[in-house]
């Protein structure tokens, strides 16, 4: 699967990630533990819930 999360979009998955799993840890309620999802897209750069709609937030995948 080729790259399809950059800049903006990539940080904002990983600080939102950090944060929900940051709650989770601290005693926040248990559906804060989704924050491992947009964590892992925004470290890979891959996300497949874009895929179906061709969408793509990185300039580098379109070269």
């Amino acid at each position: 699967m080729k790259i399809n999360v950059g800049g903006i979009d990539r940080v904002l998955r990983i600080v939102v990630g950090l944060g929900l799993i940051a709650w989770a840890l601290v005693g926040g309620p248990v559906w804060a533990w989704i924050g491992l999802v947009p964590l892992a897209t925004g470290t890979s750069g891959r996300c497949p819930a874009y895929l179906p709609f061709g969408f793509s937030t990185c300039k580098l995948a379109d070269k």
